[in-house]
């Protein structure tokens, strides 16, 4: 199977290319041995299908960070039939730099030029034809949104799979490069490094240290004697190299591209001016998301929340029934409808709400402007001596705290990214909804949209907060600036926000169903021996377990077995929290439902403090494991899970005792 590669700046359209050539015929994973995501596609066309490689968005083809070594090596070692770089109309000179990287690299290049709609509305004229000729590749028109194109950059990418590859380089570095690439290359002469020796020369000259190493441990040792000389002007030549690099894109474009005189102020340049107003930005961003709380309330809880809460609540009616009247064994039934549906159902009852924020997340995201939610932060991420992309993975983390870490690989310098790593716990995924969502109904029913948006205020000014400590203490040093290009406005996808917001919920659904369903077994079995006592009661294992714990969360006001036992298991995973709430409420008072049995057990108060400490604490296993996997270090990982733990048991302390000395 022929397989063509994508590649491209940031917020180049080459995601929403992806799925047009795709559809909905794509899995996600991870690159062997690396957490980058890993995206992949089929398309059939006569009758032969094609595979199809997303790989990360990158500005170049450095090894600066995880995701453009991933990129490259791909391209290198993973032998595409042909590479699609998806370039940006609007942003051409920009765009085309990696480009010049793509075709250093020898390899089968067609430049998809994407957003020609943007390009037109800025009066942007480009000859495509001119355009191919000065690079020397195929250059193929599209606009990925509308699908416009997509068939004729399939049928030219089909053609060119099957010619052969008889490029040559369309620029020269200039005679002194040249030449010392030639004398590289003369050290190389039957070396077999697995890269070409015309771009092992090069990033010889670039000073790449991944291509150094290499040479150093599997180069001829006539060429290691060679590179203390080559690093030592490394810089010079770099500089020189890039120089080149732009001249030839300053050529091509002088003759294929033609600008207005006069800047058009775009629709986007209009919103822009007030939506990332110096003064207006901040309060507009937190409007909107306190609105996006407030509907997700009222869609997802007042219109859909109470269906599935009464079918969930059906079946296990009717499970119980069957079990009965077939004379299944006590144990069977008490574990169906007390464990699993007890547990399990407790975190599915709150599906639709989590539905509903996701799918008006994914439409802030597929409009471009959650961007601007990253540039709007900016000024307040530098203020606190942070870099403004660490933003950007705070954003993701709100999703799921493991992409969030993982995103902190776009961060250049390792200071901004430990800092942004070990913050991002404190954002609030969505797997501590459900949390939320259960002591809001419980306690706050009126207030939902208000105490959800105000639980998110709190996870991101924390992580500010000790970003800032991180940064004068374990992490001194200057941050680097941020650079970050705003994507157009456009008007959200249907078909892209819904298949967004599936794979989150479905991501969602599946954890309740494999890993929250065998915490629940093992907390069930623990709640029902050893045998003789009374089931979920105190003097069961999980009740003893509970008690040892208790006295630590008795400050915060919530120092009872049943809570102490649901933060034990959060740890493993934060829906667990619930699920369990669920299953010990469930046996301690049985036929109740979990909201009756909280509001028992618990206060507006001690609710509060509750939900500040599930913010806050520990995150789950996955999120120290990838801290420890994109560190490298157990210390770091350790060290996380220990000072969140602090954090969270502190904020819900200082909640509950100001909140008693208040009269709450």
């Amino acid at each position: 199977m022929n397989t063509i590669a994508l590649v491209g700046n940031p917020n180049c359209g080459k995601t929403t290319l992806f799925n047009a050539l795709t559809g909905s015929n794509q899995h996600v994973g991870n690159w062997p041995g690396v957490t980058v995501e890993k995206k992949e596609g089929k398309f059939k066309y006569n009758d032969k299908q094609y595979n199809v490689v997303d790989l990360p968005g990158t500005y170049s083809l450095g090894a600066y960070s995880e995701d453009e070594v991933v990129a490259r090596d791909f391209i290198l070692k993973g032998n595409p039939d042909v590479v699609i770089n998806v370039v940006d109309a609007t942003n051409i000179e920009r765009n085309l730099y990696l480009t010049t990287q793509l075709l250093e690299m020898g390899t089968k290049v067609i430049v998809a030029l994407n957003m020609m709609d943007e390009a037109e509305i800025k009066n942007i004229k480009i000859d495509i034809e001119k355009l191919s000729k000065g690079l020397g590749v195929p250059v193929i028109a599209t606009v990925a949104s509308k699908k416009k194109g997509i068939e004729n950059l399939i049928k030219e990418s089909i053609a060119y799979i099957n010619k052969d590859n008889s490029f040559s380089m369309p620029f020269s570095y200039g005679e002194n490069i040249d030449k010392e690439i030639n004398n590289i290359k003369g050290l190389l002469v039957n070396t077999h490094l697995e890269y070409p020796q015309d771009w092992i020369a090069v990033k010889l000259l670039e000073g790449d240290q991944d291509i150094y190493n290499l040479i150093k441990s599997k180069g001829p040792d006539h060429i290691k004697e060679r590179l203390v000389s080559l690093e030592e002007d490394a810089v010079e030549y770099e500089l020189e190299i890039v120089d080149k690099r732009y001249d030839f894109i300053g050529k091509v474009v002088s003759k294929s591209v033609s600008k207005p005189s006069e800047v058009i102020d775009t629709k986007t340049d209009k919103i822009d001016k007030i939506l990332t107003h110096k003064w207006l930005g901040l309060p507009i961003f937190a409007l909107i998301m306190f609105t996006i709380f407030q509907l997700t309330f009222k869609v997802g809880q007042d219109f859909l929340g109470e269906y599935v809460a009464g079918g969930i609540e059906w079946l296990g009616e009717a499970l119980n029934g069957f079990l009965v009247s077939i004379n299944s064994p006590e144990w069977l039934v008490s574990f169906m409808t007390e464990g699993v549906f007890g547990g399990v159902g407790a975190v599915l009852e709150f599906v639709p709400l989590i539905m509903v924020l996701y799918m008006f997340m994914g439409i802030l995201e597929d409009t471009g402007y959650m961007a601007r939610a990253a540039y709007v932060m900016d000024r307040i991420m530098r203020a606190l001596g942070l870099h403004g992309k660490t933003f950007i993975s705070m954003l993701v983390g709100f999703g799921c705290n493991v992409p969030g870490v993982m995103a902190t690989r776009t961060l250049d310098s390792k200071k901004d990214r430990m800092i942004a790593m070990l913050i991002n716990p404190f954002m609030s995924c969505g797997a501590r909804l459900p949390i939320y969502l259960v002591f809001i109904a419980a306690f706050f029913p009126n207030k939902g949209g208000l105490i959800l948006f105000s639980i998110y205020f709190l996870g991101i000014a924390v992580a500010l907060l000790m970003g800032k400590i991180f940064s004068k203490t374990l992490f001194k040093g200057e941050s680097s600036y941020f650079v970050m290009e705003l994507p157009p406005y456009r008007f959200p996808s249907l078909k892209s926000v819904l298949r967004n917001m599936w794979d989150k919920v479905w991501s969602f659904v599946r954890r309740a169903g494999t890993t929250i369903f065998v915490v629940v077994t093992i907390l069930w079995i623990l709640a029902v021996i050893p045998f003789g006592v009374e089931p979920y009661s105190q003097g069961s294992v999980l009740g003893k377990i509970g008690t040892i714990i208790a006295p630590i969360f008795k400050p915060a006001g919530f120092g009872t077995w049943e809570a102490s036992v649901s933060l034990f298991a959060g740890i493993v995973a934060k829906e667990a929290v619930v699920a369990t709430l669920g299953m010990v409420y469930a046996g301690v008072e049985e036929g109740s439902q979990l909201i009756a049995a909280i509001q028992g057990a618990f206060t507006p108060l001690t609710a509060m403090s509750f939900m500040v400490m599930t913010l806050l604490y520990t995150p789950c296993a996955a999120v120290i494991g990838t801290v420890k996997r994109e560190t490298n270090s157990t210390k770091w990982a350790v060290f996380t899970a220990v000072y969140t733990f602090l954090i969270g048991w502190i904020g819900a302390v200082i909640v509950f005792q100001v909140g008693k000395l208040l009269g709450f």
